[in-house]
């Protein structure tokens, strides 16, 4: 993923394997880089997860056997799915298989690999063959298939009557630092989110008319917002990483002050820099969209 934040991290077109299943050193290294991204996301935003599960498991059938999560990426939302459903079998689909090796070394290291199956697949392509579903969760990965209403469709054929269908996106990437970083203009993180949206980074519809179009009855939507201060622990390396991303990717969208403000923040070697404040706060919000087949 070479253009980040405008794309979101769980599952990016720059993620795909090309059609002969070979992939350089660049994207590889990429997609490392996004890997250990979503590893900080998961670790820094985790009880923000939790209740994204609550409420699937609110709505979900009594008895659920299966999970598949579509746009797995490293595994954050499979694994709180499987500690939420102590009994449900997970299917983990993603398209790359860098993501997946990592979704399962996380999965062996928490004791669930006996009951996650991971299954590379391109949706783009069509819905995999795994069997019937009781629930799916699309966490920041429906906005990136080439079309849409064809895989809700397919996903309303492979739940189960009474199944449930989550679609989770993230209103932005986090925020972390205060409007007066002491030094340059007041406000470059809101500058940076705005030069992101502007970019078309993590354009997503309300997928509401989508769903019931695809035959779904909605259950709930709901947005749900974190705010965490003092930063938790893991907060200023995912703020550097955000920050770094946010450097690369908007050269040419953000004043040359606002560039070099968001350089002396990278820079590690004074107080100033991200990786050493301790004024850091966490902000961040999902929407999330629950609907059932009938």
């Amino acid at each position: 993923m070479t253009h980040a934040p405008h794309h979101h991290p769980h599952q990016d077109e720059h993620t795909h394997q090309d059609e002969h299943s070979h992939q350089d050193e660049h994207s590889h290294h990429d997609e490392q880089g996004l890997a250990d991204m979503l590893d900080l996301d998961a670790r820094v935003l985790g009880p923000h997860l939790d209740e994204l599960t609550g409420c699937v498991r609110r709505h979900a059938p009594e008895t659920t056997r299966r999970i598949a999560d579509m746009g797995a990426g490293t595994g954050t939302g499979a694994l709180a799915l499987a500690r939420r459903f102590t009994t449900a079998e997970i299917v983990a689909i993603d398209q790359s298989p860098v993501m997946l090796d990592r979704l399962r070394a996380a999965a062996h290291a928490q004791g669930l690999d006996d009951r996650l199956r991971a299954v590379q697949a391109d949706l783009d392509a069509g819905w995999p063959p795994i069997g019937a579903v009781d629930v799916v969760w699309a966490a920041s990965s429906l906005h990136h298939v080439a079309a849409p209403d064809r895989v809700l469709r397919d996903i309303h054929a492979a739940l189960t009557p009474g199944g449930l269908l989550a679609v989770v996106e993230m209103d932005g990437l986090p925020r972390f630092l205060p409007d007066d970083i002491g030094v340059g203009r007041p406000g470059l993180e809101a500058r940076c989110h705005a030069a992101a949206a502007r970019t078309g980074w993590n354009a997503y519809p309300d997928w509401r008319p989508h769903l019931e179009r695809a035959g779904f009855e909605m259950a709930e939507q709901r947005t749900l917002t974190v705010e965490m201060s003092p930063a938790p622990p893991d907060a200023a390396r995912y703020a550097h990483t955000v920050l770094s991303r946010f450097r690369s990717a908007l050269d040419g969208h953000l004043a040359d002050d606002d560039l070099d403000a968001l350089d002396h923040l990278l820079a590690g070697d004074h107080p100033g820099a991200v990786l050493n404040r301790r004024d850091l706060t966490v902000r961040g919000s999902r929407t999330v969209w629950a609907a059932r087949r009938p």
